[in-house]
């Protein structure tokens, strides 16, 4: 397999409360995460930060994830976990009160990925049958829809796009999705914070994930057409290209 990893700025945000990265356990497994941070007083960049720590700590040392169903046991006793370490820390200190961030990580094995979100990042697969979105945003608007009270496209312009139902270290006790899927040679899995998929369509994800490029040159286009487009927010994706080739790129 091969992975890449990048985050960026934007064009308007002072700081980036985006954290994030590819990591592969010593059997060579690849935990993929993205966390978009929320929270005053730079305290998203500390929730998403420690985040991505505490379960970059644990993967190195877990073993014998070669089954979907511990993957998905793996996830969720983890980021449940990480949920109560962030709480605790906001409980903790004052300047970190409300604190939180999504989440969503994709366990990748030869044969297998098994996915867990919380929150509106998103992680979509590219494969022979298409491109499509693989989580669910546990957002507002993304509600109204499901319940059609508004339409995906009025979605897209919503003014309340952004308020989150759900997120990671914000209440004691939180619920997440989790999903396997059958990962094969030529499929890509792309996760990425909202700072990419408001701004980016599926149709141009797709056709820049279709492409000859490198994987390194993919992120970086992705990430251009994102700041072309206004770049408000900060920019966080990891991708991971399922090929015969162990040899990879890991920013």
């Amino acid at each position: 397999m091969k992975i890449v990893y990048k985050t960026d700025q934007g064009k308007v945000r002072s700081h980036n409360e985006d954290s994030g990265g590819v990591f592969r356990n010593h059997e060579g497994i690849i935990l993929a995460i993205v966390a978009d941070g929320m929270g005053g007083h730079r305290a998203g960049d500390v929730a998403s930060t420690m985040t991505i720590n505490e379960m970059k700590t644990r993967w190195e040392t877990v073993t014998d994830i070669n089954t979907a169903e511990k993957a998905e046991s793996w996830l969720k006793e983890n980021i449940l976990v990480v949920n109560k370490i962030l709480f605790d820390h906001a409980k903790d200190n004052v300047e970190c009160d409300g604190m939180g961030t999504t989440i969503v990580a994709a366990i990748c094995t030869e044969n297998f990925a098994t996915v867990a979100n919380i929150g509106d990042s998103r992680c979509y697969l590219l494969n022979e049958t298409g491109y499509k979105q693989v989580t669910e945003d546990h957002s507002l608007v993304n509600e109204l829809v499901r319940f059609g009270q508004i339409s995906k496209e009025d979605a897209e312009h919503h003014p309340r796009k952004n308020v989150l139902l759900r997120a990671l270290g914000t209440e004691e006790k939180v619920e997440m999705d989790v999903k396997t899927i059958i990962f094969e040679e030529g499929d890509y899995l792309l996760l990425c914070s909202d700072g990419l998929s408001n701004k980016i369509s599926e149709k141009e994800m797709n056709e820049i994930l279709g492409t000859f490029d490198a994987l390194e040159q993919k992120a970086e286009k992705l990430i251009s057409l994102a700041n072309e487009y206004g770049g408000e927010d900060n920019i966080t994706l990891s991708i991971v290209e399922f090929s015969d080739s162990s040899e990879g790129d890991e920013k």
